[in-house]
């Protein structure tokens, strides 16, 4: 854990624990590689500005941040928080400065198979859905609520029953063909959920799903999740309506995200 390049002090981050006023991305590195480095630069630099009004720092900067944080070859999943260790909660509009927090934890194992996803739906909707801010208080208590009931996460719906995202991922439809449906509304545009529509390209689709399509028009598509760590992993139930999917549907999907470069760091 290092707070631009030096190690971080509990003072440094008392900031963070206390206003939870920040934002992150996650990567997952192998090797000095990782997917959508861009676009996870492009993320961090969009959100500093919505928060804080300036970047905290150049793409190389950021870069040479997680180069240093992963020097071994083994996998990791690393963390870039971008926080102001001198914000004020009586004045949260002075001028601060964003600091970079690089933290690291080990990786899944490569290619480890994953049981589908059993979820559970949630009436949700996250403060500015298009920052991947730090603020995760609601999601965590409706991913532990969906998990006390016996599933394995939980999947938000706006107050008109349509889908939206995950508490961690998005969400997609993959039907016989290659082509894919995406949930319309806001929400945070994952890292790989955009990569897999770059890869897909016109048989990408977003549009309004509500819970009713699941089981309806729906029937038939394999339903999947996507988050920069796990890459995509199939769903097997949203609340009590199996997806009847074949297996073969979401293998095409795993050989289509396999098929995405990796970057250089």
């Amino acid at each position: 854990m290092e707070l631009d390049g030096r190690p971080v002090s509990a003072e440094e981050l008392a900031g963070l624990a206390l206003y939870n006023y920040g934002h992150f991305t996650s990567l997952l590195v192998d090797a000095g590689r990782t997917r959508g480095l861009q676009r996870h630069l492009d993320r961090l630099g969009h959100d500093a500005f919505t928060l804080f009004g300036c970047r905290p720092g150049s793409d190389e900067q950021i870069r040479g941040l997680i180069r240093r944080a992963t020097t071994s070859e083994r996998r990791a999943v690393v963390r870039v928080t971008v926080f102001a260790p001198d914000l004020q909660l009586g004045r949260p509009s002075a001028t601060v400065t964003p600091r970079m927090l690089v933290t690291t934890r080990s990786a899944p194992v490569a290619d480890a198979p994953a049981d589908p996803l059993r979820l559970r739906t949630a009436v949700y909707e996250r403060e500015l859905p298009n920052v991947k801010h730090v603020a995760l208080f609601g999601t965590m208590t409706a991913r532990r609520n969906a998990q006390l009931l016996g599933y394995d996460d939980v999947l938000f719906v706006d107050r008109s029953g349509f889908l939206r995202e995950g508490a961690t991922w998005n969400v997609g439809f993959r039907g016989q063909t290659d082509d894919v449906l995406w949930p319309a509304g806001e929400q945070l545009d994952g890292v790989t959920m955009a990569l897999l529509k770059d890869a897909i390209g016109s048989g990408s689709t977003v549009e309004a799903i509500s819970l009713a399509d699941i089981g309806g028009r729906l029937h038939g598509h394999v339903g999947f999740v996507t988050n920069a760590v796990t890459g995509v992993r199939r769903i097997a139930s949203i609340d009590d309506i199996e997806l009847g999917a074949s297996i073969a549907q979401f293998e095409g999907l795993e050989r289509r995200y396999a098929e995405i470069p990796w970057d250089l760091i």
